[in-house]
C-alpha cells in the first residue's frame, strides 16, 4: 500500500503559477502509475495529467496541454504539478492519485489510492 500527502495549493492570481507537491509513504513511487485529478464544486472529478510507472511521454488533459507539468523525483518519493498560467477555471480540490498498473488512465476509477486533496483557487 501507499498513503499520499498533497501540499502546495493556495490563492493565485489569473496568469500565475503554483506547484502542487505529492509525497508518498509506504511502497516507493516507482512502483505505481501515478496522477493528478481535480474536482470543481458541483463537477465530477477529472483527469489532470498522469506518469506511467514504465516512463514514457506523461499524458494530459487537453484543457492543460502546454500549461502543466507533471514530474516525479523517485528518490524524494514525491510527484509534482507544475501549474503556469493559471486561469479562473483551474480553481478546484486537486487529488493525488496512483495505481499499480502501467497504463496512465485518465478514469479516476481506475485509481486505487488518494490523498486527501489540496485546494487551488484562482482569483480575476
Amino acid at each position: 500500500q501507499v498513503q499520499l500527502v498533497e501540499s502546495g495549493g493556495g490563492l493565485v492570481q489569473a496568469g500565475g503559477s503554483l506547484r502542487l507537491s505529492c509525497a508518498a509513504s509506504g511502497r516507493t513511487f516507482s512502483s505505481y502509475t501515478t496522477g493528478w485529478f481535480r474536482q470543481a464544486p458541483g463537477k465530477e472529478r477529472e483527469f489532470v495529467a498522469a506518469f506511467s510507472r514504465s516512463g514514457g511521454n506523461p499524458a494530459y488533459a487537453e484543457s492543460v496541454k502546454g500549461r502543466f507539468t507533471i514530474s516525479r523525483d523517485n528518490a524524494l518519493n514525491t510527484v509534482y504539478l507544475q501549474m503556469n498560467s493559471l486561469k479562473r477555471e483551474d480553481t478546484a480540490v486537486y487529488y493525488c492519485a496512483a495505481r499499480g498498473g502501467f497504463q496512465a488512465r485518465n478514469s479516476p476509477y481506475d485509481y486505487d489510492y488518494w490523498g486527501q486533496g489540496t485546494q487551488v483557487t484562482v482569483s480575476s
